[in-house]
């Protein structure tokens, strides 16, 4: 756990508590700092209660008593409006930050690697922090994967921390400057809290906000939005910039091209590695992600062998194009963190014949992504509330069935691809939807997925 001490005796408010929002709340009281809490869910507020968090009403209380306010991300605070307490804060000149700012403060010696993107940056992070182990580094993964920022374990200098990064929390982030930051990708998400697309690639684009001398932007150029910030920053010769592609050569930088890794960054293309020798990164998007963590091992001194070493002992990650089992001869695939239809149309381009199960809560601008990817399709199995937008936007392009639940997706899909008769079938769960409608997050949803595959073994 992080020691917040540096932040004196005046009380902090914590709102929100959620995994990022009760771990602050315990590294502050650990590093002796008295905390007002409060979440606007009274069953959230009983659960602090009784692991002993001090909650107070922020609302009705007198915020100029305290230091700052540390905000879960998942508040809103500007677009489509900002929650009262955050107005309150700010009109009356307090600081509104999240975890991430805190865990920058409080460790200054240490290196941070931020990554971010609208897909691929959990992987991404993961092979980042796997790597690091592997060359024998000091370091932690965590923020918006896995551990909260103030969870993770206190470094000095010889410490790297490998942080993803939401656009929320690059929001709220004022004075932290990652010494690597990572931007793979944008594509239309999350535009509602960010006022729209131009809102959210400006919120994308803060990872390389302060970045000096010495500092390393790495960025993917495989979409139109992240290409245009390469050439903005490309203006800049005083940070290093390190293009990188999963498609197609790039100059001074790391790309896939046919299944093959080169290393460009110091003039001619090198090639490092077969991408057929890492199962657990399918595909060209994968080839992207491979691409950004060599370029980022290379930032941080590693050499090559081991970084090449490192990513083919790399395992994958759950709910990521995760293979839960082959059953008579069908593969099912959890690909359940494929909450946008950009995501799910990188799952798609990697099978040949897809028994479909999407839906969930829609995000907006609906299937334009998946068209590329529709001959790979031999089926779909709708889910959730989802499922009717769906089917009138496939009707006559691709079979298709409503299901409704994902117990019985399932049961349809496996039907389905045994009768069908198609070579290496897969029944991908590669939602293009958010959870929220019939799951608590996109790992319930996974979870859930893997146990009826699991049923099906019996």
């Amino acid at each position: 756990m992080i020691d917040l001490g540096f932040l004196g005796p005046r009380p902090v408010a914590v709102l929100g508590l959620g995994r990022s929002g009760m771990a602050t709340a315990r590294a502050l009281t650990a590093s002796g700092v008295p905390v007002w809490a409060w979440d606007d869910s009274e069953a959230v507020r009983a659960k602090a209660t009784v692991a002993g968090v001090a909650l107070v009403e922020l609302a009705r209380c007198d915020l100029a008593e305290v230091s700052c306010l540390v905000l879960s991300p998942g508040i809103p605070h500007g677009h489509p409006h900002s929650h009262p307490v955050v107005d309150r804060a700010r009109e009356i000149g307090r600081e509104v930050i999240c975890d991430v700012e805190l865990l920058g403060r409080a460790q200054k010696d240490a290196t941070i690697v931020g990554i971010t993107g609208t897909n691929g940056k959990s992987t991404t992070t993961a092979l980042i922090g796997h790597i690091l182990e592997q060359a024998g580094r000091r370091a932690a993964v965590g923020a918006n994967i896995g551990v909260p920022a103030l969870e993770l374990p206190a470094f000095g200098a010889d410490g790297v921390y490998v942080l993803e990064l939401s656009s929320y929390q690059l929001e709220l982030m004022p004075s932290v400057v990652p010494h690597v930051s990572v931007l793979l990708n944008v594509s239309a998400d999350h535009q509602e809290r960010h006022g729209g697309m131009g809102g959210y690639v400006a919120a994308k684009r803060r990872i390389f906000s302060g970045q000096g001398a010495g500092a390393t932007a790495v960025i993917g150029v495989d979409d139109m939005e992240s290409r245009s910030i390469f050439e903005v920053l490309e203006a800049d010769s005083v940070v290093r910039r390190i293009q990188i592609s999963g498609r197609t050569p790039v100059a001074g930088g790391v790309y896939a091209e046919n299944g093959v890794l080169y290393d460009a960054i110091q003039g001619g293309a090198v090639p490092v590695l077969d991408m057929a020798r890492v199962p657990a990164l399918p595909g060209e998007h994968n080839g992207q992600n491979a691409a950004a963590a060599f370029a980022v091992a290379w930032a941080l001194g590693i050499d090559r062998d081991t970084t090449v070493a490192a990513m083919v002992s790399f395992q994958g990650l759950a709910h990521r194009q995760e293979l839960v089992s082959v059953i008579d001869g069908v593969a099912y695939v959890n690909d359940s963190k494929a909450t946008n239809p950009e995501a799910a149309a990188r799952a798609l381009a990697c099978y040949d014949a897809v028994y479909w199960i999407a839906g969930g809560r829609p995000k907006e601008g609906g299937l334009n992504a998946i068209a590329p990817m529709r001959d790979r399709i031999r089926h779909a199995f709708l889910i959730g509330e989802a499922a009717g937008a769906f089917a009138s936007e496939l009707a006559g392009k691709i079979p298709l069935t409503d299901c409704g639940t994902l117990a019985a997706a399932v049961v349809e899909a496996r039907k389905c691809a045994r009768a069908n008769g198609a070579r290496n079938p897969t029944v991908l769960l590669s939602p293009a939807c958010a959870s929220f409608d019939q799951f608590e997050n996109f790992e319930a949803r996974g979870e859930t997925f893997r146990h009826l595959v699991k049923e099906l073994e019996g």
